[in-house]
């Protein structure tokens, strides 16, 4: 498996977990339970971030400089 495979499935597994405390966090009355669901769905939004920009900063490393210049390039490559 490459590297962009397990980014993207890593990105994938993430994105699956914060719908998932989307959904669980109005559905609770439990004052203390909503609370512990928000701060494990802000971790997981700041590994989802870590992970994007560590994968947008490597892509960047080894793109040929044609390619930064378009805007549009950098949105296809995630």
């Amino acid at each position: 498996m490459d590297e962009k495979t397990l980014v993207s499935d890593a990105l994938v597994g993430i994105n699956g977990e914060l719908k998932m405390f989307g959904d669980m966090i109005p559905q609770t009355e439990n004052k203390e339970l909503k609370q512990c669901l928000k701060q494990i769905r802000n971790q997981c939004e700041m590994a989802q971030e870590k992970m994007y920009t560590a994968a947008r900063e490597k892509v960047i490393m080894f793109l040929p400089k044609k390619h930064l210049c378009r805007k549009s390039n950098m949105s296809n490559l995630f």
